[in-house]
């Protein structure tokens, strides 16, 4: 197995009979859902149903045999388990790398249990040290959000699909791809970025991480939070931000 699969397996040891999953998007993502496709075709897991984050992972979760539901259904989801393009030393991510940053959060938030399946190469001492940060914005007046985001400190650069063609989340909206030399108030940030008309949603995921299970050569380490997620009150977010690696 490779690292990310390291990561995945050991996420989908978690998965039980009968809950509603999560089903992130990505390489590393990917890589759980086909595990547990495997894992419902053998018999070791039974009445599960998936909501997924993206068209991408919707396709791949018929493929191997996961029965699907939405959020409209099952406003709580059981246990996502998702990836990151970054970690930080108190668990806070960079996600959107793939393009489903707004699906993976409306997911996140909903999900009593958020586990983030990561290699050692995804953490960072602190945010913005290697991805930069997607902001989903709306296609209408996209250029007009550029300068509001250059005053927050970026290099904000539209990501393309081709030389003449932007990139288009499922939504149909376009990303902008923030360079931060680094990020050092997330939160603050976070709710900067969501004030600028047009900004859809940002890629920084806040206190959503339940887990984080990191993959490296010597094996697969844990790293929790130290704040928990009320029972039943997935939409409940922490005051605290401390915990984590």
């Amino acid at each position: 197995m490779n690292l990310k699969q390291l990561a995945a397996a050991k996420a989908v040891e978690m998965v039980k009979s009968g809950m509603v999953l999560g089903l992130g998007s990505g390489s590393t993502a990917s890589y759980a859902v086909e595990m547990i496709g495997e894992r419902l075709a053998d018999g070791r897991l039974r009445d599960i149903v998936g909501i997924p984050t993206s068209v991408r992972t919707d396709k791949l979760a018929i493929q191997v045999g996961i029965p699907l539901t939405t959020l409209e259904e099952h406003l709580v989801i059981d246990l996502t388990i998702d990836g990151a393009d970054e970690v930080d030393p108190r668990l806070n991510l960079i996600k959107g790398g793939g393009g489903w940053l707004l699906h993976e959060k409306i997911v996140a938030r909903a999900s009593r249990q958020e586990i983030i399946i990561v290699d050692d190469s995804k953490l960072v001492p602190v945010l913005g040290t290697k991805a930069p940060l997607p902001v989903e914005v709306i296609p209408f007046g996209w250029a007009s959000y550029l300068p509001a985001l250059n005053e927050l400190g970026c290099d904000p650069i539209l990501r393309m699909q081709s030389a003449t063609e932007p990139y288009r989340t499922d939504e149909g909206n376009y990303i902008v791809d923030c360079r931060f030399p680094r990020i050092d108030d997330p939160v603050k940030l976070e709710r900067e970025l969501n004030l600028i008309p047009g900004v859809v949603e940002n890629g920084l995921f806040i206190n959503l991480a339940s887990l984080v299970l990191v993959a490296s050569q010597s094996g697969v380490r844990e790293f929790r939070p130290q704040w928990q997620r009320p029972p039943f009150s997935p939409l409940a977010q922490p005051s605290s931000n401390a915990g984590g690696l």
